[in-house]
Formats: C-alpha cells, sequence, structure tokens
C-alpha cells in the first residue's frame, strides 16, 4: 500500500506525496518546529500493548499557520501574487471549457477572486467535520461527505481542472478538494484570512515515510534554503548589527531568510569600498541570490540610492532607503544657528534614529548638520552619540522589549519596511 506524507492545515490536507518525499516544504519551519506530533498512521493500540514508544513515527515539523504567514510571504506567496495565479487559473479554466462552435467561455460564471476567498474563509476550517464516510454512490451519503457544501451552484463557479477528481471522505477533505486549485502556499495565504485558521497547526510529517523506508531523516531540513534568503547590503558595521539584533529580538520567526554583509569592510569588487561599487558589480556578474542594498535614510543615503536605482538591477536586486517616519518630521537638529527643530528625514535619519532614543544621563536626542550637498540642495546631518544609543539597543532582550523597557516601535517599522521589500522582489520568483 505505501506510505503517504501530506502537508496539513488543521487535518486538511494541502499537498502530499506517497512513497517519496515529494515537494520540499521544510522552508515553512525553523528547527525548533520539530518536534513529536500524533499521527493518524500510527496504530497506538499495538504500541501499547507491546510497550513501544511510537517516537520515531509521530516527528514531524509543526507550526500555527499564524507564524507560517510571514514565511509565505518571504517565500513571495502575497495576496497579490495569489490574486494573480488566481487570475490565471480562471483563464486556464476558461480555456479548457472554451467550444470552438459555440464559445460558451463568455456565459461560465466563475467565482471572483474576493468571492473564492470569503468561500475559503467562511467556516474554520477545524469546525468542518472530519467524520469518515464510506465510499459510495448513495446519494444519502455524498451529501454526508459535502456537509454544508452541497450547494452545487457554488461548487460549479469555482475553477477547478478538468481532470478534477474529488476522492473525498468527509466534509473537511470535500471542501479541500473545493479549494485545492492554487498552489499549497496559496491556499495556505487564503486560509490565514480567517483568525481562527491562524490558530490551527500547518504539519509537515514525515516520521512514518523515514519509519517504513521510503525517504532519509536527512532529507527534512528546516529553514529557508540558500536561493530563498536575501543578502542585505549595507554601508556600515553598525547597520548589520542593528539589523541582526532586530531581527533575532523582533522577527525570530523569519530571522532565516536574511544575511547581511557590511560593504565598508570587504566585498569581492576591487576600488572603492561603497555600496554604490558593490552594486555596480554584483549587477554586472549577473548575481542569481535575491540582493537588497539598504541605504540610510538621510541626504548621503539618498544621492548614492538615486545613483542606484539609475542602474537598472535586474529583477533579483532591489535598492530601498530606511522607511520615512513621522517621528522625524520634527526633530531637534543644531546647526550654526542653535538647535531647532526640522524633518530630518532624507537628510539625517541614519539608523540609530530608529532606536530608542531616551539615554539616562543624557540630553534629549538630536542631530547635528554636517556637510552641504549640492546635488540635492540640502544638508547632511548625523545623530550625536549614536554609538550609545546602539549599546543599548544591542544590550536588549525580549523580556525588556515585552515588559516596556524598551521602545522598539521604530526598529519594527523599519523591519516591517525591509520585510516587505524583500516580499514583493520574491513575488517575481514565484511560478
Amino acid at each position: 500500500m505505501g506510505t503517504v506524507i501530506t502537508l496539513d492545515i488543521g487535518d486538511l490536507t494541502v499537498d502530499g506525496s506517497k512513497n517519496s518525499r515529494g515537494n520540499d516544504h521544510g522552508m515553512l519551519f525553523q528547527e525548533t518546529d520539530r518536534k513529536r506530533t500524533r499521527c493518524d498512521q500510527v496504530n497506538y493500540e499495538y504500541y501499547k500493548e507491546h510497550g513501544e514508544d511510537p517516537a520515531s513515527m509521530e516527528m514531524a515539523f509543526s507550526r500555527p499557520l499564524r507564524d507560517v504567514v510571514p514565511r509565505l510571504e518571504l517565500l513571495g506567496f502575497t495576496l497579490d501574487q495569489v490574486r494573480r495565479e488566481y487570475a490565471d487559473r480562471v483563464e486556464a479554466w476558461r480555456e479548457e471549457n472554451r467550444d470552438d462552435e459555440d464559445d460558451v467561455t463568455s456565459k461560465l460564471d466563475v467565482m471572483s477572486f474576493e468571492e473564492f476567498c470569503a468561500f475559503a474563509t467562511a467556516h474554520p476550517v477545524l469546525d468542518l467535520d472530519d467524520t469518515f464516510v464510506s465510499a459510495s454512490n448513495v446519494a444519502a451519503e455524498e451529501r454526508m461527505i459535502r456537509g454544508r457544501f452541497t450547494d452545487e451552484d457554488i461548487a460549479d463557479r469555482i475553477p477547478r481542472p478538468s481532470e478534477y477528481d474529488d476522492g473525498a471522505w468527509s466534509e473537511r477533505s470535500y471542501f479541500g478538494t473545493l479549494i485545492n486549485i492554487l498552489h499549497p502556499y496559496a491556499v495556505l495565504r487564503i486560509l490565514a484570512l480567517n483568525e481562527a485558521n491562524r490558530n490551527a497547526d500547518v504539519v509537515w510529517q514525515y516520521g512514518p515515510l523515514v519509519d517504513n523506508g521510503w525517504a532519509d531523516q536527512s532529507e527534512f531540513v528546516a529553514g529557508a534554503r540558500r536561493r530563498q534568503t536575501f543578502l542585505v547590503a549595507t554601508e556600515g558595521s553598525s547597520d548589520v548589527h542593528i539589523l541582526r539584533h532586530a531581527f533575532a529580538l523582533l522577527r525570530p520567526e523569519i530571522a532565516d531568510f536574511f544575511r547581511f554583509i557590511d560593504v565598508s569592510e570587504r566585498h569581492p569588487f576591487s576600488g572603492v569600498g561603497s555600496l554604490l561599487k558593490f552594486a555596480e558589480g554584483l549587477a554586472k556578474i549577473d548575481v542569481q541570490n535575491q540582493v537588497i542594498f539598504l541605504f540610510d535614510n538621510d541626504a548621503e543615503g539618498l544621492e548614492t540610492y538615486q545613483k542606484v536605482v539609475l542602474m537598472k538591477l535586474p529583477p533579483n536586486m532591489q535598492a530601498m532607503m530606511l522607511p520615512e517616519l513621522q517621528q522625524f518630521r520634527t526633530f531637534p537638529a543644531r546647526g550654526p544657528d542653535g538647535v531647532s527643530n526640522a524633518d530630518i528625514n532624507r537628510r539625517a535619519a541614519a539608523i540609530e534614529c530608529y532606536l530608542d532614543l531616551s539615554l539616562e544621563g543624557r540630553p534629549p536626542a538630536q542631530v547635528t548638520w554636517t556637510n552641504y550637498k549640492a546635488e540635492l540642495g540640502v544638508y547632511h546631518g548625523s545623530l550625536d552619540f549614536k554609538d550609545s544609543y546602539m549599546k543599548k539597543f544591542l544590550s536588549q532582550d525580549a523580556g525588556s522589549v515585552s515588559a516596556g523597557l524598551y521602545d522598539a516601535s521604530k526598529v519594527r517599522a523599519l523591519l516591517d519596511a525591509l520585510v516587505s521589500e524583500c516580499s514583493s522582489m520574491a513575488m517575481k520568483s514565484v511560478n
């Protein structure tokens, strides 16, 4: 009979394989998600009678959907991408149902993307009945299997492929046959629109497959794959230290997607060690990795960012500046005429400005205007005592942040902007 391995959300299968690993889903998980999970392929009575432990059979990766969603987006499965995939599915469905003699496609009433999402999220997956109903052509049993989804008019509006064969045995499994018309990750992203579904576990249970000899445990590795990670290139070492600690502290569930390089110290291209030169070099040698060139939100960062943008980078490379924030619209700045409030966005907001700027024993934070940028017509500025703010941030742990002892709001905004940029780039690689 063989052994089945599936990717499930609340016991609803979205992908599966028999007698082989099938699609690799390790990138949805981290090593801490490797754990024992009760398995419906285990005869627990047998293990109990023989006094044996089914540990090897129960091995799985398991993670709540809410913690899978950020990883889905960094893999390119944003709602915008899922919408595009659904549109492609509709077009393919119309083509499959086209009648050369009488074009009936115009008469086909297909669900819009919004309608499909509403249908897929109307009921939490765990609320659906998963009671097994034996296969039969008896109408009464078919109604039992379909449960609350007996309306054929609704089912007929879902763009299912022509080779569709439900093979359902319960209400939940029948629901799965209705919505599994897209990439499994697209289905998960849609299901996450229902808040209750976000609490359900996404499980990839490999124990039975390995235990029965169809695969080796070495085939099941957690974490983002190299081609799925993002190389974030910065101009200075402080940016690297702050970003690496920020992800570990505030976004550990996706930290493995990011690698960092400080181009001021070392990079493979000779000449001036600047982010501009680094970007030029990578673009010329057609590097396939996903790369983000990250510039400070100050005048020098803006000047170089504009030059990189003009280079017309390939799809796997993007340049961005640290996000402009409302908190920087009126910020104390020292110039020849003393200290006055100024908008330091694109003028003096280096990465240290995104940290908690309250330091015991020091006056309120301020920047000092330094050199004039003639091409931009503005002065560049720098945060006073910036190393002190970085030192304080690097000493924080999750407890101090969760307790409200450290204001990480601006750092969160920075990470949100970076993650959004990376998700946008990853969309381009989704087939």
